[in-house]
């Protein structure tokens, strides 16, 4: 049975789901933009009824008490420390990592910063950076996938342009969610702060042609891609093995960017089978 936990970390306190017993090996979900903890509600009871622990934050700017202001307090340093911080809050010395989107790109930062905490990671949509960062800079397509990047680091203008008609951009991304999910996600977004603290991680991690210093990942990883998504091209996640040192899994789904809504059996089945693999 799910229910929501807060979870204080330093001066922020993180809106999280959590399923499972405390006392079981424990579980990480890290939603992506513009989505919150929502989009994990069936994985959570799944892997909570097979004997895990799961925590899926409201993450950084998506919480209503960890919402702070600036550019500066999104970067993805401050986003992995997040994460290990609430592994700390429920005791978690070794865990399995699960990611979409930007939580995936937060997640490579933690398996490549804190191997020896990570059980297995499992990555939606977005490969290891550098295998994105070549791709973006050498492949076509991937350039024109990625160009919305470059309007989100505008400051004002997109959060003007993306509350218009009550978020329908965003509500055209969302047109496969439920209805709660479509509830919770306008609630979390209507608050005044939330959008701009989203867009920010764009803004602290792409200006200025900043990259994320990571390299090679030992941990057991699964990267799960939909052939047709609209922000991750085949070249970027083909760049993806030659940083892979462990053992490593890539399936291509039938799918887009929205997997967990679109492709959801699929992802469930990968899933566990990987991380009942390296359970401990």
């Amino acid at each position: 049975m799910q229910a929501i936990r807060q979870i204080k970390v330093g001066d922020l306190e993180f809106d999280c789901r959590v399923a499972g017993d405390p006392k079981n090996q424990a579980i990480i979900l890290l939603h992506g933009f513009p989505e919150t903890s929502f989009m994990w509600i069936r994985l959570l009871d799944k892997l909570a009824a097979l004997g895990f622990y799961c925590l899926a934050p409201d993450m950084r700017g998506y919480s209503a008490h960890a919402c702070p202001k600036g550019v500066k307090n999104y970067t993805v340093k401050k986003l992995t420390e997040d994460i290990l911080h609430l592994a700390d809050a429920i005791e978690a010395a070794k865990f399995h990592l699960i990611g979409h989107d930007w939580g995936a790109g937060v997640g490579w930062n933690v398996v490549y910063q804190h191997p020896e905490r990570i059980l297995s990671w499992t990555a939606l949509s977005v490969p290891h950076s550098r295998a994105l960062g070549k791709a973006i800079k050498t492949d076509p397509e991937q350039k024109k996938k990625s160009r919305y990047i470059g309007w989100f680091l505008f400051p004002f203008i997109p959060e003007i342009i993306i509350r218009r008609k009550n978020f329908e951009k965003f509500r055209k991304l969302w047109k496969n969610s439920s209805p709660e999910e479509l509830d919770n996600y306008l609630t979390v977004f209507g608050r005044k702060q939330t959008l701009t603290a989203a867009l920010n991680y764009y803004r602290a991690n792409f200006r200025g042609g900043k990259s994320w210093p990571i390299g090679e990942i030992t941990t057991p990883t699964l990267l799960i891609w939909g052939k047709y998504d609209l922000a991750i091209g085949a070249a970027a996640v083909a760049n993806n093995p030659k940083y892979m040192k462990g053992d490593y899994t890539f399936l291509a789904l039938e799918g887009g960017h929205w997997l967990m809504q679109t492709n959801y059996a699929e992802v469930e089945k990968a899933v566990v089978e990987h991380v009942t693999k390296y359970r401990i």
